[in-house]
C-alpha cells in the first residue's frame, strides 16, 4: 500500500510538472460593426452674416448684445448722421438753386425764341439786316444749350444727392437676417473709420443648423464621400453614461487642404518635405432645434464608410491567415476543449471587430491568444 501511494504522489507530481497552455477566448456574439474613419471637427453656424458700417462716425446707440434674438429689418445700431445729414441738405439746396437757374434759363429761351421769329419777319419784309438775324438764332440756339447744361447739372446733383441720402440711411443699421447675436465687436461711443474697409459691428447667426467644419488627414480623405452617414459627439457629453449623438451626411469635401505644406529646405530645385500634416476640410450639417450645440464646440466625428447590423462578430486579433495564404481562419475550442482550425469569411472591419459571414456559430468560443505556463503553476491551480 505505501509503495502504491508512493507511486501515485510521483505519477501526480510528473504530471503537474508537465508544461500545459491556457487558452484565451471570446464567445462569437451578434452586434454592429461599422468600418468607420474619425477626425475632429467644430461647430459653426450654417447661416450667419458679419454686419458693418459702411459710414464713418460715432456709434450713438447700441441697441443689441451677444446673446441677443432679433428679427429681420430690426434696428441694431445708430451712428451720428450730423455729418450725412449737412452733406444731403447741402445737396439739395444745390439742386434747388440748380432747377432756378433753370427756369430762368428757359425764360431767356422763350425771349431769344420771340426774337428770333420777329427777325425773320422783318427778314421777309426787308426791314433788318441779314446780320441781326444771325445773332438773334445764335442766342436762340445758346439759350437752348445752356437749358441742355442745366438739365445735366440737375441729373448729376439729383444722382450725388440719391448717394448722400442712402450714405445718411446707413447710420442706422438693420437686421439683415433673423437670428441670434453672437458677437458684438464695437462699443457705443466708438469712432468707426469706413474710409478703407467696412468695419464689423456684430455678427448674426442662425443657430437652429450648424455646420461641422471636420479635419481629415489626407490618409483617410479618399475614403469620405458626400452623401456618406457621419454621426459625432462633442466633449461636453463625453463623461455622460450614454453620450448624446448627432448624426447627418457629408456634404462636400473641399479640395484644397485647410493646413498648408511649409518647405524644409533652401535648395532652389530640392523637393519640399512637409514640416506638418496635411488636413482637407470635410462639412456637414446638423439641426439644433433644442440649442443644444454652440458655435466653436469640438466634435468629434465618425465617418462610416461601411456598416454591418447585427452580424456575427469576433475580435480582429482571432484572425489567422491559412496555410495557401489566401484565405483567413479562426481556431475554435471544440468539446474537449482543444483548438481546431476553421476557415471563414468575413465582412466589415473595425478597429476592434471583424464581421463574419460564413463558419461560425454564434456562442462558440474563439482562441484570442494563449499562454503556456510551466507545472507549478498547473500544480497550483489544481
Amino acid at each position: 500500500m505505501a509503495l502504491a501511494a508512493a507511486s501515485g504522489i510521483v505519477g501526480v507530481l510528473w504530471w503537474a510538472s508537465r508544461p500545459y497552455t491556457a487558452y484565451q477566448t471570446e464567445a462569437v456574439a451578434r452586434g454592429d460593426v461599422e468600418a468607420t474613419v474619425t477626425a475632429i471637427g467644430s461647430l459653426q453656424p450654417r447661416r450667419y452674416v458679419d454686419v458693418g458700417a459702411q459710414v464713418s462716425g460715432q456709434i450713438t446707440r447700441l441697441l443689441v448684445a451677444p446673446g441677443t434674438t432679433v428679427e429681420k429689418g430690426a434696428l441694431l445700431v445708430e451712428i451720428d448722421p450730423s455729418v450725412q445729414r449737412a452733406t444731403v441738405d447741402a445737396g439739395r439746396a444745390s439742386l434747388a438753386g440748380l432747377r432756378a437757374q433753370l427756369a430762368e434759363q428757359q425764360a431767356q429761351h422763350r425771349l431769344a425764341q420771340q426774337q428770333w421769329e420777329r427777325q425773320q419777319q422783318m427778314a421777309r419784309e426787308g426791314a433788318t439786316r441779314e446780320e441781326d438775324v444771325q445773332s438773334a438764332q445764335a442766342q436762340l440756339a445758346g439759350a437752348a444749350a445752356r437749358i441742355e447744361h442745366l438739365k445735366a447739372q440737375i441729373e448729376q446733383t439729383q444722382a450725388t444727392l440719391k448717394a448722400d441720402e442712402a450714405r445718411l440711411g446707413y447710420t442706422r443699421i438693420y437686421a439683415p437676417m433673423a437670428g441670434t447675436v453672437v458677437t458684438v465687436e464695437a462699443r457705443e461711443g466708438q469712432t468707426l473709420n469706413a474710409t478703407y474697409q467696412t468695419p464689423n459691428i456684430l455678427r448674426i447667426a442662425d443657430l437652429t443648423a450648424m455646420t461641422v467644419w471636420t479635419d481629415v488627414s489626407e490618409a483617410d480623405v479618399r475614403r469620405v464621400k458626400p452623401g456618406m452617414p457621419v454621426y459625432f459627439t462633442t466633449l461636453g457629453s463625453a463623461g455622460q453614461d450614454k453620450p448624446r449623438r448627432w448624426s447627418g451626411e457629408v456634404r462636400q469635401v473641399l479640395p484644397a487642404p485647410s493646413a498648408s505644406v511649409a518647405p524644409a529646405g533652401n535648395a532652389a530645385n530640392a523637393p519640399a518635405a512637409a514640416t506638418k500634416a496635411v488636413a482637407y476640410t470635410v462639412l456637414f450639417d446638423v439641426d439644433n432645434l433644442d440649442a443644444e450645440l454652440m458655435p466653436q464646440m469640438t466634435a468629434q466625428v465618425v465617418f462610416v464608410a461601411e456598416r454591418a447590423p447585427q452580424a456575427l462578430t469576433v475580435p480582429l486579433v482571432a484572425l489567422q491567415p491559412d496555410a495557401k495564404g489566401d484565405g483567413q481562419v479562426v481556431r475554435v475550442l471544440n468539446a474537449r476543449g482543444q483548438p481546431e482550425s476553421r476557415a471563414v469569411q468575413t465582412g466589415v472591419r473595425s478597429r476592434h471587430q471583424v464581421a463574419v459571414l460564413q463558419g461560425l456559430e454564434e456562442g462558440e468560443q474563439v482562441v484570442t491568444g494563449e499562454t503556456t505556463s510551466a507545472g507549478g503553476l498547473r500544480w497550483l491551480q489544481w
